[in-house]
């Protein structure tokens, strides 16, 4: 039987928004688990453009994606909120006075009186590779994630991509496989320049292989992957022998089974009030970009305005009938405490 992981709430997306509501809620002493379908924090944020500076956050005149998100992650280490990446969320069910259960791709189920949905324009899908049967290695050979890296341990990997999840996957299973080869359509990145050194290093020490060309088809038998075939930048084809093949073709998003989940849509987008940013359902909350309300502005601080909000009404789900009072974090030696702060 699966564990239930029970908690006081389930925020599903580890963007900016998600991250900042850790905070909020942890000022309210909520439990939080985070779920996100990457492999990383940060959202679009760390996966569209990690290196693009942004200009509107309070206080920060110029920002990197990649260092807002660490800068969150530092202020939430006193709540110590539990990550789970690599899981996509498939079903969120209402569980009456008790809450909700949630459940994921990867076989987890939480239990929680609060489910914050802070997954930006929707989850993000991976772009699957245009070769003629596919789908039947999907899950079993061909993988579009690494769930676990022990999975792929002794195997013949094959890595298919040029960016920075290629690359950081190559350098990370490299150890583990018994052979590795990346394959890209061009001998240029647009992954971290480190990481590119490093690949370069282990291909010059002979410790894995690099190829030039695109996949064109499959072999293998029963789910089983025996080769790719490949066609290379001069026209010739040629196969790779491997029994896992991960491409990493970039993402798309998509609202996904978010639609499934009983709310009110509208535009594909989750209409919220603006006391307290929930949706149709009592103790779901939707923030930053997934939601729509009269006059929303898609920025990440209006995001993390509707956290703060968002936290109140959780905080009297959690605790009903308990009074909040309000504090501020400038002055409140109880806040200070949690935030230690000496």
């Amino acid at each position: 039987m699966t564990d239930v992981i029970t908690t006081d709430a389930v925020i599903i997306g580890a963007g900016p928004c998600g991250l900042f509501a850790v905070f909020e809620l942890g000022l309210l002493d909520i439990r939080c688990h985070v779920i996100d379908i990457l492999d990383r924090p940060g959202g679009q944020c760390a996966e569209l453009y990690p290196e693009k500076p942004i200009y509107d956050i309070p206080a920060l005149p110029v920002v990197t994606g990649a260092d807002l998100t660490q800068r969150l992650l530092e202020q939430i280490k006193p709540f110590h909120p539990e990550f789970h990446y690599n899981h996509m969320v498939t079903g969120v069910k209402k569980l009456g006075d008790a809450g909700f259960e949630v459940e994921t791709d990867g076989g987890l189920v939480f239990r929680s009186k609060v489910v914050v949905i802070a997954a930006g324009g929707g989850s993000f899908q991976p772009k699957k590779p245009p070769i003629p049967g596919i789908e039947a290695y999907e899950n079993s050979s061909v993988f579009y994630s690494v769930k676990k890296m022990e999975a792929l341990r002794g195997k013949d990997v094959l890595i298919v991509g040029g960016g920075d999840s290629a690359l950081d996957w190559t350098i990370n299973l490299q150890p583990i496989a018994k052979s590795l080869t990346l394959l890209h359509r061009r001998d240029d990145f647009r992954a971290a320049p480190d990481s590119v050194k490093k690949m370069r290093e282990l291909v010059a020490a002979g410790k894995m292989s690099f190829k030039l060309g695109q996949v064109t088809g499959l072999k293998g038998e029963h789910g089983v992957l025996s080769a790719a075939t490949v066609k290379g930048n001069d026209g010739q084809s040629f196969d790779i022998a491997c029994n896992a093949m991960l491409p990493f073709f970039g993402l798309t998003m998509k609202l996904g089974p978010v639609a499934e989940w009983g709310l009110n849509l509208h535009e594909n987008l989750i209409p919220v009030d603006t006391e307290k940013f929930e949706t149709s359902v009592e103790g779901i909350f939707a923030i930053g970009d997934i939601n729509t309300y009269p006059g929303k502005l898609k920025l990440i601080l209006s995001g993390f305005h509707e956290a703060a909000l968002m936290a109140q009404k959780a905080f009297r789900l959690k605790n009903p009938g308990e009074r909040l009072m309000f504090q501020y974090t400038t002055s409140s030696s109880s806040l200070q405490k949690k935030l230690g702060v000496s």
